[in-house]
């Protein structure tokens, strides 16, 4: 079976976490124990029904408020697929939260209120997606039974919601489907009270999305994680060259350039746990070997001899901003790209984005926490990278305080 990684989105109260624990309560995900303490916890707190987002939302503060704050992840399968779900909170002041959960999704559930419509928080949502290249979206219209499974009201949110999603560059399927997160409807088994809606249940969708075509595999690319050089007498000669392909197809014979030093050789074997396989691409674990005894250490990357990747030292990049310690002008950082790391000094802040509106607000020196914008880097040393937009493995970098060690801000590199 495939796995689909997925985020859910929305705004605070539209019902996120209670989706989620729909979908794990009608799918039979939820062992007995779990059941009985959300049950026991729902009566503690006097509520009429079983609150079925007790099953995400797990820190204190966040039962108290009835809000999500950091991002949940679950797990769940059915018999056509795996899914990983990142619970991600609606609140602009834990955009970054979202921006974590979101980065390695493959679609993302964004939730709207059926009595509010379209508002900045769906947006916003929407923006970071997009940001993210995330091509799948399933507009969630939720609380259907507050507005009399209304069809108009389903109408004018996605007329609405499409006006907005027209401005945006990358998310190429948006799936609206209306849905009673509370009751049920529509999010594993069909409605028969909107007889009116011919589309599929949310489950169904989820389980039948195409999503294998998003990996990149045209461009070669395998950052070294580690090297292999077991000293026995069985494997006396063996030095491999260990890590997961970002992008592209290698098979053995393939010509090969190592960056980035330069030096030339051709694959000899391509090892797994389970044995040589004829070929590895992404998002395969494998070991390679080469014909050629060549100086190859973890950061390097191999890459096919015909299509390299970029080799720069300045980078234009968007960022968020994760830390609640401001960023100052030209602030010194280390910058972590595939296996590599290295020094990055912040030469220029080109914009931050107003995610509510989309505008552009020059001018600014840095960054404050949950800020997105448009910097320029300046590396010690080159970055082997392809754009965000053609590659999210080699496309993508975090950026880390080297006096306190936190990640501080993750960036999509353009």
């Amino acid at each position: 079976m495939d796995l689909l990684r997925f985020t859910t989105a929305g705004s605070v109260d539209d019902g996120k976490s209670t989706l989620i624990g729909r979908l794990l309560y009608d799918c039979k995900s939820i062992f007995e124990d779990q059941l009985e303490a959300v049950e026991e916890s729902s009566r503690r707190r006097g509520d009429e029904n079983i609150n079925l987002a007790l099953l995400t939302d797990g820190l204190k503060a966040e039962r108290e408020q009835g809000i999500t704050i950091d991002v949940a992840y679950r797990y769940f399968a059915t018999p056509k697929r795996k899914f990983i779900i990142a619970d991600t909170p609606g609140h602009i002041q834990y955009t970054r939260n979202m921006v974590t959960g979101a980065s390695t999704a493959n679609l993302a559930i964004i939730l709207v209120d059926a009595r509010k419509g379209v508002i900045e928080q769906t947006k916003r949502h929407s923006f970071i997606a997009n940001l993210l290249r995330i091509q799948h979206v399933i507009l969630a219209i939720n609380k259907m039974d507050l507005v009399d499974y209304s069809e108009e009201t389903y109408n004018r949110i996605i007329a609405d919601y499409e006006d907005f999603a027209s401005r945006l560059d990358n998310i190429i399927d948006i799936t609206p489907i209306p849905i009673s997160a509370l009751n049920g409807d529509n999010v594993v088994d069909k409605s028969d009270k909107m007889p009116w809606f011919q589309g599929p249940s949310m489950l169904y969708h989820l389980e039948n999305v195409y999503v294998g075509g998003e990996e990149n595999h045209v461009d070669a690319r395998f950052p070294v994680q580690w090297v292999i050089r077991p000293q026995s007498d069985e494997w006396h000669d063996f030095r491999g060259f260990a890590g997961r392909v970002a992008g592209g197809v290698f098979k053995p014979g393939d010509d090969i350039v190592a960056m980035p030093s330069g030096f030339r050789s051709k694959i000899k074997e391509i090892h797994t746990a389970d044995g040589s396989v004829d070929e590895a691409f992404a998002p395969q674990s494998v070991t390679i070997t080469l014909h050629d005894e060549i100086d190859i250490s973890r950061g390097d990357m191999i890459v096919k001899a015909n299509n390299p990747p970029n080799v720069e030292q300045d980078i234009e990049a968007m960022i968020c901003w994760f830390s609640n310690k401001p960023m100052g002008h030209r602030a010194k950082l280390i910058l972590r790209h595939t296996t590599r790391e290295m020094q990055a000094v912040v030469r220029e802040v080109k914009y931050h984005v107003d995610i509510n509106t989309l505008h552009k607000i020059e001018g600014i020196d840095g960054f404050a926490m949950n800020d997105i914008g448009r910097i320029t880097l300046r590396t010690a040393s080159p970055v082997i990278f392809d754009s965000y937009r053609r590659n999210r493995n080699t496309g993508s970098f975090i950026l880390v305080d080297p006096g306190t060690n936190e990640t501080v801000a993750a960036g999509m590199i353009i």
